[in-house]
């Protein structure tokens, strides 16, 4: 069973000069499985951090929720923290009442002091799921977090003008992409325009350049008439099942001459089915 520890931290009046801190924390102590709540002047401090703790160890915490600035500026801070109090740094949740309540809502205490709350509640509900990212329960000093290597390889879903773009945009900065779009042919709606907004111009004086630097570009693998069929993994490492479409000509022949499509077998059986549904309708 989840033990959660909250810590509010005022940030002088940064924080408490627009949210009510001692109600917000009354609110904190009435939430499922927290067993201690405690708020301080500065959390970031020496004084705070060692407060931490010691309440870590005095309650027999297993998660902790901050209640302060942004992950960006002490998540580190705080993972140390709680690593050096023997708990796994990853179980641990911060909910940002600074930026993202106090700073916005100044002069609006009963608004500000809802949403923190609010923010309270959601970071305790989020860290009672938390898993140690290493089999370790109890985390052991030095911090040294397992790397993971990533594939710095691009998936594109979607061939129109803005799929194009983010392509040839990631395929100039020297990485690899897999652009996938699941008609027969990239450009999308804008190939089926004339002119452009504002300027009027000729979409396909636009496009066609664009298209045709795709296909020659060698870091652009274009996957057309294929859709997306499963994701796997996650962030740096994805597995993309495609599923790519029969399209019963060799593409590497393919000199897009037309002639082919007159006598495509798949084309007359179609045909000759709709024009004998059209004698039998008749």
């Amino acid at each position: 069973m989840a033990r959660i520890g909250v810590f509010l931290c005022h940030c002088g009046s940064n924080i408490a000069g627009a949210v009510d801190i001692p109600k917000v924390a009354e609110a904190a102590r009435r939430l499922p499985q927290v067993v201690y709540v405690e708020d301080n002047k500065f959390t970031c401090s020496d004084p705070g951090q060692a407060s931490i703790q010691q309440a870590i160890a005095e309650h027999k915490l297993n998660r902790v929720v901050i209640g302060a600035c942004s992950p960006r500026m002490h998540e580190p801070t705080f993972r140390r923290t709680v690593a050096g109090a023997g708990l796994n740094p990853y179980l641990l949740e911060i909910a940002n009442i600074r930026e993202h309540c106090s700073w916005v809502h100044r002069n609006h205490v009963e608004e500000a002091t809802a949403k923190a709350i609010d923010l309270v509640r959601s970071a305790v509900a989020r860290v009672a799921w938390h898993e140690p990212l290493t089999p370790k329960q109890v985390w052991q000093e030095p911090l040294t977090p397992k790397q993971v290597g990533i594939t710095r390889r691009a998936l594109v879903i979607g061939g129109g003008i803005a799929g194009i773009q983010a392509s040839l945009d990631i395929a100039d900065a020297g990485y690899e992409v897999v652009l996938v779009e699941r008609e027969p042919s990239i450009g999308g709606h804008m190939a089926q325009l004339d002119k452009t907004f504002p300027t009027l111009d000729c979409s396909a004086c636009i496009l066609t350049p664009k298209m045709t630097t795709v296909g020659q570009n060698p870091n652009i693998i274009l996957l057309t008439y294929s859709e997306i069929e499963e994701i796997s993994g996650f962030m740096g490492n994805f597995k993309v099942k495609i599923r790519k479409k029969a399209r019963y000509i060799d593409t590497s022949k393919c000199t897009g001459c037309g002639e082919c499509y007159k006598n495509c077998p798949v084309r007359n059986v179609a045909q000759i089915g709709v024009k004998s549904g059209a004698r039998e309708s008749r």
